[in-house]
């Protein structure tokens, strides 16, 4: 019997004889704790890298791979482990990547030496890595119709506030953490916290049986690991010259994953079960220009939280606590917006996103402006309203973008696809880290100024905020003249041979 999971907010023929589960909204926490712990330890380090340097006699090298290096392993696992959990359990696989993770942070705060506590946070990484992609299949296969909307509205919020409540968090956590070992906390704090969401989980989530015949594309996981490490790689290297040294990797990497799709493209024809199946960017409406627009939006987004701390730790002195504490009006606002977005979007669509978008650029250019032309002294709180309004923008952009790219998706589909969705913010990610520092730095060199360096750094950010606007905007306008409200998963996906074996 074939079946099709319309992974929209409208029921499709997989989706008739659904029954909600009773647990399912306390479910959804547990995901979105876990889920908060592994995008927050992203950025959460950054703050204390200092303190662990001096502490560990590590060279800047070194201490640098605490950062990359679990943002390598996560990006290398999100796709696979999202196949795996679509394929087998992703209930198990999510617990069992949980429980991984809370190792892996006792081990980070234990490490007695920089190689051992950058061997923790790479198998952190991947540990994290696995449990993403199946947060999105989970919302998926637990919610129909406008819950599901509230329920990716709830895991927006939680995608946009780890992001930028990195810095204040891990201030908050150095500056009640006495002593030069204080940063061992920024690990510990996720192991209680970790193994309440474990024995939550258990009890919580739902039980499936398996979704498809347990079968892995190898040559596809082989392929994408390889194209990703080789674009990933100059990225994460980026604060020691990875760029200009190894971007002959670019095109390394590039050729690979042309292959990859190649092949995949190969296994769609013959019927067998692809790793990430291309007619998802081909036929299903949606999901293609959702994942650029999350892609370009997260180039912008991510980097600006660094440069922010460089200026306001280094070019005005402040603690790690206070420059959090300049940047928490755009986390309150993405908080409190991506929850309002979840029920908006079945009813507005894409025009969130372009409103969003819009938002974000009003406030973070007009913060650019207020630190250009206001007096040092009152700029950061002047500009508070302004990153107020950047964060509700960046609660429209996140939340809606997320149901609108996987609305369609059929739900045993539905780990591979977040996990391709979040490999390519976790890339866009990437560059924005690598590349904006590295223009503060530039400019810094230069002139010494780092009020210029700052806002140079934001205007760069600008560039990926405008193309995601763009492309967002097509898709807006799009949606208008086809007049299509909802949007139902295609014949092509639903009644593929491969997706009735899933099935």
């Amino acid at each position: 019997m074939t079946s099709s999971a319309a992974g929209g907010l409208g029921d499709g023929p997989q989706e008739t004889g659904y029954e909600p589960d009773p647990h399912r909204w306390r479910a959804l926490w547990v995901t979105l704790v876990a889920g908060f712990m592994s995008l927050l330890d992203v950025t959460i380090v950054a703050v204390a890298l200092p303190t662990i340097q001096r502490d560990l006699h590590a060279s800047p090298a070194q201490v640098q791979w605490v950062v990359s290096g679990y943002a390598l392993t996560f990006a290398l696992a999100l796709v696979t482990a999202g196949h795996l959990g679509d394929a087998l359990d992703r209930r198990r696989i999510f617990l069992l990547a949980l429980s991984a993770f809370v190792i892996c942070s006792a081990a980070c705060g234990a490490a007695p030496d920089i190689t051992l506590l950058v061997v923790a946070r790479l198998a952190q990484g991947l540990a994290a890595g696995f449990m993403a992609p199946q947060n999105s299949a989970l919302i998926q296969q637990m919610f129909r119709g406008a819950e599901r909307g509230r329920a990716f509205g709830f895991f927006g919020a939680t995608v946009g506030i780890s992001s930028a409540a990195g810095p204040i968090t891990g201030g908050v956590i150095l500056a009640l953490a006495s002593g030069s070992q204080g940063w061992r906390w920024i690990f510990y704090v996720n192991v209680p916290i970790g193994i309440l969401a474990v024995l939550l989980g258990r009890h919580l989530l739902p039980r499936v049986g398996r979704s498809g015949r347990g079968h892995v594309d190898l040559p596809g996981v082989l392929l994408l690991g390889l194209g990703v490490f080789a674009v990933m790689y100059p990225l994460v290297q980026a604060d020691s010259g990875g760029i200009g040294r190894l971007w002959w990797l670019f095109v390394v990497g590039a050729a690979i994953l042309a292959g990859f799709a190649r092949w995949q493209l190969l296994l769609v024809g013959r019927d067998a079960q692809p790793l990430l199946d291309p007619r998802l960017f081909t036929t299903l409406r949606g999901y293609a220009i959702g994942a650029g627009v999350g892609t370009l939006y997260f180039i912008g987004f991510s980097g600006i939280w660094l440069v922010f701390a460089l200026f306001y730790q280094h070019g005005r002195g402040f603690s790690p606590l206070e420059s959090g504490l300049a940047v928490t009006p755009f986390a309150v606002g993405s908080a409190g917006a991506a929850v309002v977005a979840g029920r908006l979007v079945d009813r507005l669509g894409r025009l969130l996103t372009v409103c969003g978008v819009m938002g974000v650029i009003v406030g973070i250019g007009g913060t650019a402006l207020l630190i250009r032309y206001v007096p040092l002294d009152i700029a950061p709180w002047a500009a508070a309203p302004l990153l107020f309004l950047g964060g509700i923008g960046g609660g429209f952009v996140v939340s809606p973008n997320i149901t609108m790219t996987l609305r369609d998706v059929p739900v045993r589909m539905a780990g591979a696809a977040g996990g391709a969705l979040q490999t390519g913010q976790r890339l866009g990610a990437a560059v924005g880290t690598a590349a904006l520092p590295g223009l503060f730095y530039l400019v810094l060199g230069r002139n010494n100024d780092y009020r210029t360096a700052l806002v140079t750094a934001l205007g760069a950010a600008l560039v990926g905020m405008v193309a995601s606007l763009a492309l967002a905007t097509f898709d807006w306008q799009r949606d208008r003249r086809m007049r299509r409200p909802h949007r139902k998963c295609p014949d092509e996906i639903a009644n593929s041979p491969v997706h009735a074996r899933q099935t």
